[in-house]
């Protein structure tokens, strides 16, 4: 048995076979639906199943059975399989036993009786489609542990070398950056994955409307009267200009609310759901002649499926920009100037670049702030170096907050200078420290955590760059300020 199994457990007969006919209906020959009348058979037929191997991503529950209930059932079944989602059909509102089962089964949503078969239906395909999510982040997490792991062995080979290295000053820069790259490698990939993923899933949605839908489109259109043909491309225009995305809860107002217009208007209600999944929830009569067709759930579904191809290309687009993004800064900030000259540069752009790389680990509970003065000129320098720089600062503000704070970033002009300070709330740094905190190999980490070289090789740079760097420190505000001259002074600018 290669396919996922759903299993359905109700002790009403007629119940079950509604829900098992429905699902079979909606879901086709991708899985099987196994049916259970009662909590223990339901059980015995899950540790069954399990056994030979078949993957179940979903079990569906009745609330009150004679025995052993539904919560109860899916508690169990939670202590055998906690990754298998839970739905559970109630025809009750006993919000005590609700949360019993929130809290101890991990219920992924339950659904009141008599149910609506397109809300259980859609309710399916979420918890199914989020399963197999859930399993592809998995076997992600898996692999970058397995790439963390070959990190970390390369970055103990690099700290033993590290002792070393006492060469040249750009021979520093580079092993520095190359330490930097390593911290970073993992938060990169999860940050190329999330676009690449969304990319995926939105080319299989669009290749599944070209493998099934895309035929019919001309007899469709030729079922419609010119009138109704021109209803169903207002209808489009209007869906497409939708912008906003609701939240779960939203959609359940819009579609109570449908429901109650489209009883009134004599309508039938089940194809609510459709028209908010669509984008139209608001000034219903314009579209009236559409919906007191008879084949009305034809119209829209071919509409459903339309938006949904528009909005996979959306998806594609941003996506593709995200990993596009990625890999510049990821190539801005690995370069090397070789030539050994200054060029021309714009300070902002390189800051850019490094925040780029450490997108995943500021959006977890860091607060960026970001005031850029207007018309910055740019200014020679050494583009790798101060990428370097930047990464440094931003680096160590992270770990000073424990990855969890405000980080704030002023870039300002004054006095033939930019002026770039580097501000987080973390616990502060000594006096005592702050005296040495520019020393070689001086460092406040445990060992193994740090080298004692980022802030030397820091100031080297800036140095080079014929600029100085600052820090003042309170608890709860440390703020690093690097000044660098907008003109070349060695070529007489």
């Amino acid at each position: 048995m290669n396919k996922p199994v759903i299993i359905c457990v109700d002790d009403e007969k007629t119940a079950l076979n509604t829900i098992q006919i429905e699902l079979l209906e909606a879901l086709g020959e991708e899985y099987f639906v196994e049916a259970a009348e009662s909590g223990e058979e339901a059980l015995e037929l899950f540790e069954e199943l399990s056994q030979n191997g078949c993957e179940i991503p979903l079990i569906i529950s009745d609330y009150m059975m004679p025995g052993m209930s539904g919560s109860e059932l899916l508690q169990c079944i939670h202590l055998i399989a906690p990754k298998t989602f839970k739905i559970l059909l109630t025809g009750i509102s006993d919000t005590t036993a609700l949360v019993d089962t929130l809290n101890h089964a991990n219920l992924y949503r339950y659904i009141l009786k008599p149910w609506d078969r397109g809300e259980l239906i859609l309710t399916v395909y979420d918890a199914v489609k989020s399963y197999f999510k859930d399993q592809l982040l998995e076997e992600q997490n898996n692999a970058l542990k397995e790439v963390n792991a070959t990190l970390q062995e390369r970055t103990d080979e690099l700290s033993k070398t590290l002792n070393n290295l006492k060469s040249t000053q750009q021979e520093l820069i580079q092993t520095e950056k190359l330490a930097t790259l390593g911290q970073l490698v993992a938060g990169i990939a999860h940050e190329i994955n999330t676009p690449l993923g969304a990319i995926r899933s939105s080319v299989e949605n669009i290749g599944q409307f070209l493998d099934d839908s895309l035929e019919q489109l001309p007899l469709f259109f030729q079922s419609l009267s010119e009138e109704r043909q021109q209803d169903f491309f207002i209808l489009l225009k209007q869906a497409i200009q939708q912008k906003k995305m609701l939240s779960s809860k939203e959609k359940r107002q819009f579609r109570r609310t449908l429901t109650r217009q489209l009883t009134e208007y004599d309508i039938d209600d089940t194809i609510a759901d459709t028209l908010v999944e669509i984008g139209i929830y608001n000034d219903i009569e314009i579209f009236l002649p559409i919906l007191k067709d008879p084949n009305n759930q034809t119209i829209l579904d071919m509409a459903y499926q339309l938006i949904s191809l528009q909005k996979s290309t959306q998806t594609i687009n941003m996506a593709s920009n995200r990993a596009a993004k990625i890999v510049f800064a990821l190539k801005s900030f690995a370069r090397y100037d070789q030539t050994g000259k200054k060029i021309s540069a714009d300070i902002v752009e390189g800051i850019e670049t490094v925040l780029t790389l450490y997108h995943n680990q500021l959006k977890h509970g860091v607060k960026l702030i970001k005031n850029y003065a207007d018309n910055l000129p740019s200014i020679p320098c050494y583009p790798d170096e101060l990428n370097q720089v930047w990464t440094n600062l931003v680096h160590n503000s992270l770990q000073a907050m424990d990855n969890k704070g405000t980080l704030q970033i002023d870039v300002t002009m004054q006095d033939k200078q930019i002026l770039i300070a580097v501000t987080d709330s973390g616990s502060g740094i000594s006096d005592e420290v702050q005296a040495k905190i520019f020393e070689p190999f001086f460092t406040t980490k445990a060992t193994g955590e740090g080298s004692g070289l980022g802030l030397d090789i820091v100031k080297k740079i800036i140095d080079k760059h014929d600029g100085t760097i600052t820090v003042n420190s309170v608890v709860g505000k440390t703020t690093f300020t690097v000044f660098l001259p907008i003109f070349d002074p060695n070529n007489g600018d």
